[in-house]
């Protein structure tokens, strides 16, 4: 019962700030837009007969183009106002979304993507960015997992919905939910207010200046690897049920369901376990068992994949959600955005890494084998961390700032 009341007292306390129920709303909207866009271009191009190298292809132009934008979204969401900016972005994502309900065609897919990600990753930066502000009532553990926990309820909607839209309806259908979707995410911003427009002149020089320090590349190594992992979901995913399994859209959402559902099980874990929040410890552990979870897939029936999957979301989730923490307790808010390009940019440069290798092994490895590789290397890489992980893996909390919002 203990889990349950810490729960209640987290969840509580949100009914009497609008503001952030508008915010939750919002994210939760983005998330079904996301991951929603995410599924339906990955299931076309696996359909057309594109296997898991036209995936990566277009996994790739994504990540190509947030590797670009990241540090750019960064620098826009400490110099801007946020609030407009994920406005803005999101309206472009809701167009770009509209675009492809008339076509299935990989290279219009392709093209499409790379707008689609450079607003993305504005957006996602720019809200992420507004946390510490529109939760500032709150714990920041609770404020994170919250709002990370309904961006993973936002991710399971899409998942089933846009599966069986695809499977049952059609494509314009399946993107016209997901325009939808963002439609209601910039209405829903429209409502939220923050402390103050943007980084106000009386922060000194010194807060406004990124710090990189060991325990910040630290923690950009281990969001890396995180990071890595689900991109290898969102690479390998469909290829796993088509090739393997023969399953079809409807299976490939109980995979994506899966996937999310655990990963709403993981962004609320941290509020029972905040006590451990910024103990680097559970972001070892969570590494740990994300690996061992890859590498028993080699094996696996569907059902126990689908476990598996469910359980691999939730280590995942858990040690994104700490590291949310760790990062907003060792940089202030004024350079929040900017932390968080670059750690972003560290994961796409790990995605970077795994697309070249699926696309050199598509057609020789399983994707089953695959996962396999990875689980060992995050093992490999885990050991690494935990010999040089610096003393103060967290770090003290710092003071709250004033944030863009």
């Amino acid at each position: 019962m203990a889990p349950i009341r810490l729960l209640r007292s987290a969840i509580v306390p949100i009914l009497g700030y609008p503001s952030f129920r508008w915010f939750l709303v919002c994210t939760l909207a983005s998330a079904l837009g996301r991951n929603g866009y995410a599924v339906a271009c990955t299931w076309i191009l696996v359909a057309s007969n594109g296997g898991s190298a036209a995936v990566a292809t277009f996994v790739a132009v994504v990540s190509l183009t947030e590797l670009l934008v990241s540090p750019i979204a960064g620098w826009i969401s400490d110099r801007f106002k946020r609030r407009p900016v994920f406005i803005a972005a999101d309206v472009i994502r809701m167009l770009a979304s509209l675009a492809l309900m008339s076509t299935d065609l990989p290279w219009v897919i392709y093209s499409a993507a790379g707008l689609f990600a450079a607003c993305d990753r504005i957006a996602l930066t720019a809200s992420q960015a507004m946390i510490p502000s529109v939760g500032a009532h709150l714990k920041p553990d609770t404020s994170n997992s919250i709002s990370f926990f309904c961006m993973q309820v936002g991710g399971l909607i899409a998942a089933g919905l846009v599966g069986m839209l695809l499977h049952v309806i059609s494509v314009p259908a399946a993107f016209a939910t997901i325009s939808a979707a963002f439609f209601i995410s910039f209405m829903s911003m429209a409502f939220v207010s923050g402390t103050h427009s943007r980084p106000r002149a009386i922060d000194t020089n010194d807060r406004r200046r990124l710090k990189i320090d060991a325990r910040f590349v630290y923690l950009a190594c281990v969001y890396a690897l995180l990071y890595g992992g689900g991109t290898l979901v969102s690479i390998l995913g469909a290829g796993l049920i088509l090739d393997e399994f023969g399953g079809n859209a409807l299976d490939f959402g109980k995979l994506e369901s899966a996937w999310s559902a655990g990963s709403i099980l993981g962004a609320i874990l941290l509020i029972p376990l905040a006590r451990y929040a910024k103990h680097s410890a559970l972001l070892i552990g969570a590494l740990m068992l994300i690996a061992l979870s890859f590498a028993s897939l080699k094996l696996s029936p569907l059902l126990w994949t689908l476990a598996t999957f469910a359980a691999v979301g939730t280590f995942y989730n858990l040690g994104r959600v700490a590291v949310e923490v760790m990062l907003q307790a060792t940089v202030s808010n004024s350079a929040l955005g900017r932390a968080k390009g670059i750690f972003h940019c560290s994961g796409v440069a790990m995605g970077l890494i795994l697309f070249s290798a699926v696309s050199l092994g598509a057609n020789r490895l399983e994707p089953s084998t695959m996962f396999l590789l990875y689980g060992l290397v995050t093992l490999i890489a885990t050991g690494i961390l935990i010999l040089l992980r610096p003393k103060h893996a967290a770090g003290a909390r710092r003071s709250p700032s004033p944030d863009a919002t």
